[in-house]
This record gives structure tokens, C-alpha cells and sequence, in this order.
């Protein structure tokens, strides 16, 4: 079986399993038994998911699936998500995203700060355009959503949130300038205990009660002191514990599907009644932070490299994070919702724009080409 899956031939055939799994849902769905495509459904993003590793191009997808069959599979059983013996799974919820934020910790080193010297107007412009872009957009789009209150500000949270890991990964296979990406993420990250509960406080205050100084105590314990644990145990463990280096990632990508898992099933009801809506506003709000965050590069002059990562880090959230402050305020199965979905969704359309900006030609190195190219004629 292992010689199976290492090969091609095992990823077509999984690949053949979705394909079969989509179709028999289909048919359910079709048929009006949509109850009975859930098992359908769950083993056709599964099956996707390890197709998907059999190919380069489509590798990064693989993650996403996984998300995907975890949501179907708590909209189909959240009852199982719950509770579990009495005991309330949303209680893992902070656990989950300190978990994960110790692996981000553990991925840095006190040099990715650096790039505040080395890229003062960069990190500055991709810090300001991301706490600017994402929080206006969002409190635009949840004013004129007509959703209930707390929806709403969910919407806003998850644009006040900062930088997450997963936007220094689309950099890097986007091209763009993967130290700069890091730099915008850390240091968004240190001025989100601030920041963040300025900004609900400033912006979603019409919408649920905020309190500034709760908000800022818990992004401590939820984000600054394990990432500090994190960077401590890189300082002194680093290149000591390679099994350690191996498993966090891995770890870290199970407490963001944990915290998924439980966030939807929690909010089920509410995502069933007003799903797509939801859906295409977070969209809409992804979109634009793609799109305004690249622009501001340019209207900056800055490289392309440069506006590619600024695109990037104004348009991806650190959605464990909004997910972990909605449970802080008791709210999880409201203001939880729109970050349950901008986690994966951002994940789907980062790849797709990276795949792309991968085989897209830097604009400098297409100048450069085209400047030596004259010279040669010149010279000739």
C-alpha cells in the first residue's frame, strides 16, 4: 500500500475516489437527500486532499481540502463537536491558539525583526496599509450587511486582526519578498494587543460591547507570551530537537482544524441560515485587501517583489486569533463565524494567487531583460 501511495498512480487513484464521493453527493443532493450526502461530501475533501500532495501545483490545495472536509463534517455532526462528557469543547479553543502561536514563535528568531532597519518604508507601509485597508473594508461591508449585530462585528474583528504564518508561506511561493513578509507578520503581530482592541473598540463598539483593556489581556495570553515561549525555545533548542522542528508544523495546522471544527459546529444554525451571504461578503472582504494592498505598493513605487507582499500581508488574517477573542467574549457562535470561514477561504485564494504570481515574470527582471537586450543591440 505505502509503494502505492508513493507513486502516481496512488494519487490518481484518490484523486478517482473524490471524484466518485462528488458525484455520489451530487446525486443525493439532487435527489433532496442532502442529509445523506455528508459522509459523501466529508471522504470527497479527504480523498481530495491526499490527491493533491501527488502534484506540485496543486500541493498547496492539500491543506484547504483538509479544512473543508473538517467544516463539512461539522455541519453534518456538530453534536459530536459539542461537548464531550459534559465537557464543553469550545473550552480548547485558547489552548488550540496558543498552541499555535508557540509554533509561529518557534519558526521566529529575534533577526526577523530586523527588517525594520534593513526595510524601514516596507514594513511600515505593509504594517499601516493592513491595520488601515482590512478594518475599514470590514466595518464598510458589515454596515451594510443587515446582519445581526454580532455577525457583524465578527466581520470587523477578523479585519482588525493581524498577520497570520500563512501569509509568509503564499509569499514564498508567490516570489515575493519573503523577508519583508515575515517583518510585516511580527510586527503586526506585537502591536496587536493594542491595536487590535483600539480598532473593535473604534469600529464595532456600535455593534457589541467592548472592552479595551479585556481585549488586550487576552491577546497577551492568547498570542505574546506563548510566541515569547516559542522564540525563547528557537534560542536555546534550535537544531537540537529536529523532531521537534518536524512535528509543531504539523501540530500547528491540527489546532487550527480543531479550532475550525469547533467554531462551525458551535455556529451551525446561524452559518446554515445565512451562509452564503456570509461567504460572499468574507470574499469580497479578502479580495479587497488583496487588491488595495497591491496598489498602495504601487502607488508607493515600491518593487513589485515589495507590492506582491504587501497584497499578501493586507489580505491575510490571522483568523485563529479573531476566533480565539470571540470565544474571549463569549460570542463564539456569532462573532466566531466569519473568521471560521476567512481562515480557509483566504488559504484557497492565497494559493491561487500565488500559483499565479509564480509563473508571472517579475516586472524588474522583465525591465532588466529588456534593458540589456537594447544595450546588446546598441553595442552591435
Amino acid at each position: 500500500m505505502e509503494k502505492i501511495m508513493n507513486s502516481k498512480t496512488g494519487y490518481k487513484l484518490m484523486l478517482a475516489a473524490a471524484a466518485c464521493c462528488l458525484i455520489a453527493a451530487l446525486v443525493l443532493i439532487v435527489g433532496g437527500s442532502i442529509g445523506r450526502a455528508g459522509p459523501f461530501l466529508i471522504c470527497f475533501f479527504i480523498a481530495l486532499a491526499i490527491g493533491f500532495r501527488g502534484y506540485r501545483a496543486w500541493k498547496p490545495f492539500s491543506y484547504p481540502a483538509v479544512i473543508f472536509a473538517a467544516v463539512a463534517l461539522a455541519l453534518y455532526y456538530p453534536h459530536h463537536l459539542l461537548t464531550v462528557r459534559g465537557f464543553a469543547l469550545t473550552a480548547l479553543i485558547t489552548p488550540l491558539l496558543q498552541l499555535i502561536m508557540f509554533g509561529m514563535g518557534t519558526s521566529m528568531s529575534i533577526k526577523d525583526f530586523a527588517g525594520v532597519i534593513r526595510m524601514p518604508k516596507g514594513v511600515v507601509l505593509g504594517v499601516f496599509s493592513h491595520f488601515l485597508i482590512m478594518p475599514a473594508v470590514g466595518f464598510i461591508l458589515a454596515s451594510l450587511s443587515g446582519f445581526p449585530a454580532e455577525i457583524a462585528a465578527g466581520i470587523i474583528l477578523i479585519g482588525c486582526s493581524p498577520n497570520g504564518m500563512a501569509s509568509n508561506v503564499i509569499s514564498y511561493l508567490a516570489k515575493a519578498n519573503l523577508a519583508l513578509s515575515i517583518t510585516i507578520t511580527a510586527v503586526s503581530t506585537l502591536l496587536s494587543p493594542i491595536v487590535t482592541p483600539l480598532l473593535m473598540k473604534l469600529l464595532a463598539g456600535e455593534f457589541i460591547r467592548v472592552d479595551v483593556l479585556e481585549m488586550m489581556a487576552g491577546i497577551v495570553k492568547m498570542v505574546i507570551l506563548p510566541i515569547g515561549a516559542g522564540l525563547l525555545f528557537n534560542r536555546l533548542l534550535r537544531g537540537k530537537a529536529g523532531w521537534f522542528d518536524r512535528v509543531m508544523p504539523l501540530l500547528s495546522m491540527a489546532g487550527i482544524t480543531g479550532t475550525i471544527l469547533i467554531i462551525t459546529a458551535a455556529g451551525r444554525d446561524s452559518l446554515l441560515a445565512i451562509g452564503p451571504a456570509l461567504f460572499m461578503l468574507v470574499l469580497i472582504h479578502n479580495l479587497t485587501g488583496y487588491t488595495l494592498g497591491y496598489w498602495t505598493g504601487r502607488l508607493f513605487k515600491m518593487k513589485e517583489r515589495d507590492c506582491r507582499t504587501i497584497a499578501i500581508e493586507v489580505g491575510m488574517q490571522n483568523g485563529s486569533l479573531a476566533s480565539g477573542l470571540a470565544k474571549e467574549l463569549g460570542k463564539i457562535a456569532t462573532v466566531g463565524l466569519a473568521p471560521a470561514i476567512f481562515g480557509p477561504l483566504m488559504n484557497i485564494t492565497g494559493s491561487v494567487l500565488a500559483s499565479y504570481w509564480h509563473r508571472k515574470p517579475l516586472l524588474e527582471a522583465e525591465a532588466g531583460k529588456k534593458k540589456g537586450f537594447i544595450e546588446e543591440l546598441s553595442v552591435n
